[in-house]
């Protein structure tokens, strides 16, 4: 069974305190959500497997522990999750990036692939997939739907902002994928914004609104 970790660092919560005002301005909106990825990504990368390397010091030889396979991938959802990338490279900057581009549709609600273009080994991968916000769970059920379509069996998936209701319906529909949230919010509007949320991320993000 997955794991859903919801983030208590006191960082983590200044930060997104921060990104929730709506005068913060897009430059440091966008900064800081790099900033957060790169410290969810500390939490997220915890039990990568590690194998043991001899290695000479200036004093001695030593056995020192390294990354067994280094093979990892991160996956934004377009077009907020690229705010995401940046972070989640500062600690792990070998990884190979993919994207995965969806959009509502405005009938049914259901989320409709336009894009997804992936490392051709990312089968052999561990994937971090990357959005900010964990609304309705539509896209993030979707993403990694597509990605096991691909073979990813290693898949792990955060967000900053998450609402109980999308954390049920991912968990649902992926329970062997782990869950690692910045803050987890008390519901969804009418219009399908988390409550109390920070307002449309990809917006933020790129100074569209």
């Amino acid at each position: 069974m997955a794991k859903v970790f919801v983030m208590d660092h006191p960082l983590i919560a200044h930060k997104i305190g921060n990104i929730r005002k709506k005068e913060t301005g897009t430059k440091e909106f966008r900064e800081t959500i790099s900033e957060i990825a790169m410290l969810e990504a500390y939490e997220a990368t915890r039990d990568l497997e590690l194998e043991d390397e001899e290695i000479e010091t200036p004093i001695c030889k030593t056995t020192a522990k390294f990354l067994k396979g280094k093979k990892l991938a991160v996956v934004p959802i377009l077009r907020a999750g690229l705010g995401m990338v940046e972070g989640m490279l500062t600690l792990i900057p070998a990884a190979k990036v993919g994207h995965i581009g969806l959009y509502r549709d405005p009938e049914t609600l259901a989320p409709v692939e336009y894009y997804c273009k992936l490392p051709a080994d990312s089968d052999e991968r561990e994937v971090f997939v990357v959005d900010p916000m964990l609304a309705t769970g539509g896209s993030a059920v979707a993403a990694v739907d597509l990605l096991k379509q691909h073979g990813c069996k290693k898949l792990h998936f955060l967000c900053i902002i998450a609402a109980p209701e999308g954390v049920k319906a991912f968990t649902e529909a992926h329970p062997d994928v782990d869950l690692y949230i910045g803050a987890l919010d008390d519901h969804l509007n009418d219009h399908g914004y988390i409550v109390p949320g920070l307002g449309d991320a990809g917006d933020r993000v790129f100074g569209t609104k």
